[in-house]
């Protein structure tokens, strides 16, 4: 362990690079499902596919406020024994909201380093929101 006092709450939480977590994401026989704490703004300008959003924080006009019913709504959709790779847009969010997850005893949950933005720039599929035009 390093000598880092700040992360001693992220000593649970398992981080997985965009490369793994595609293989998990994609690989019929392990099954992770993607879960997606961005913002619901974020979220609808673009996610993975086949992704849920659970906002693990909200935009106020005081700005970003936790969500507080976050563990609750993961465990209405997933329950505790879901597997789950969690991602945020840059990993930071997804880390505390795996480590949150983790603490309410949640047993297979990993963040996904580098969030949406690495997973984009590693060219791998997202899905964008469509915008129509009128001609």
């Amino acid at each position: 362990m390093g000598s880092d006092q700040c992360c001693g709450e992220f000593d649970r939480v398992t981080s997985i690079d965009v490369h793994r977590a595609k293989i998990l994401l994609g690989h019929e026989e392990i099954s992770h499902l993607y879960l997606d704490v961005r913002t619901v703004e974020e979220f609808n300008e673009g996610h993975l596919e086949n992704s849920m959003n659970i906002p693990y924080m909200f935009n106020t006009p005081l700005g970003r406020e936790k969500n507080p019913k976050f563990v609750d709504q993961v465990s209405a959709v997933y329950g505790k024994e879901g597997r789950l790779v969690v991602g945020c847009r840059s990993g930071v969010r997804s880390l505390y909201a795996t480590a949150d997850l983790l603490d309410a005893d949640f047993k297979n949950v990993v963040n996904m380093e580098g969030g949406y933005l690495e997973w984009i720039s590693k060219g791998f599929p997202v899905v964008e929101e469509v915008t129509h035009s009128k001609l």
